[in-house]
């Protein structure tokens, strides 16, 4: 299996390109997930307020015994807690149910803009990088009038933008966009949710030529693009497939083709102008 490289974020600080996401897992079930994850050479865990499981998955580090700064540790900002103080109080609870004295990247989870607060969290999470309890700030799911809102507000440009993006919704134009601004673009589900991505078959004559599973194929369509990435899986094997996606390459013919699944379908249809998350 080859090594996972590192994305350097726009403050210098290296992020690995393919980690652990666990979105909608409990606390009890991401212990071990995370523990075994970090075991077979994961070292980028990606988590949020939100998800109610940030014990675990500090629970699941520590059980691993792999020292804590080899393990990059991403946490979000939930909807109900935007705002200037709210915000750093916020990131304090979500140390303490990690059990960490700091994390290396913080997001806002969504804009809202009909509650229109993520101006002064942005804010906030500038105080928050300069106090130390996070190595690097970012967003996620921000469109880009958002994000000309945070530049006209701060000199801080955010180091991430985590976004839904895979072949079915694969984010060019937002892409773009990130990158016009020096900002990493990392993938949320990434497969899609499995779903007819993995089925459908030019996915699956990708693997089968490459020798690959269909998510292999996929997430080597992330990686290969300079996207950062965190599929979730549940069962050690899945895990080890996952991560095993930097040993072979997609040709141009190869990517042309899964351009083609391109038709703007969202997987829970949560679109970042409307969505609203507390």
């Amino acid at each position: 299996m080859s090594a996972v490289p590192t994305v350097r974020l726009n403050n210098g600080v290296e992020i690995p390109q393919l980690g652990l996401g666990t979105a909608r897992v409990s606390d009890e079930e991401t212990r071990q997930i995370v523990r075994e994850a970090v075991e077979v050479g994961y070292r980028f865990i990606d988590t949020a307020a939100s998800y109610d499981n940030e014990v675990g998955v500090g629970q699941g580090i520590a059980d691993s015994g792999v020292p804590r700064e080899e393990v990059f540790v991403s946490t979000k900002l939930r909807g109900r807690e935007q705002g200037r103080e709210s915000a750093k109080q916020a990131l304090r609870s979500s140390l303490d149910r990690l059990g960490l004295d700091s994390v290396d990247l913080y997001l806002i989870h969504w804009p809202l803009p009909r509650q229109d607060r993520y101006v002064e969290s942005w804010l906030a999470m500038e105080e928050l990088l300069a106090e130390g309890l996070t190595r690097a700030i970012g967003v996620s799911n921000f469109l880009p009038e958002h994000l000309d809102r945070l530049a006209a507000a701060s000199s801080t440009v955010p180091a991430v933008n985590q976004i839904e993006c895979h072949p079915r919704e694969p984010q060019l134009e937002q892409r773009a966009d990130d990158a016009r601004r020096g900002i990493v673009t990392e993938s949320w589900s990434p497969l899609a949710n499995g779903g007819d991505v993995l089925a459908h078959p030019v996915v699956a004559g990708i693997a089968a030529r490459l020798g690959r599973t269909p998510a292999q194929a996929v997430l080597r369509w992330h990686v290969q693009q300079g996207l950062v990435t965190f599929p979730k899986s549940s069962s050690r094997g899945r895990l080890e497939e996952n991560l095993d996606v930097f040993g072979f390459s997609l040709t141009e013919e190869d990517l042309a083709g899964i351009a083609t699944l391109a038709d703007g379908t969202r997987v829970n249809g949560q679109y970042p102008d409307v969505w609203e998350e507390f």
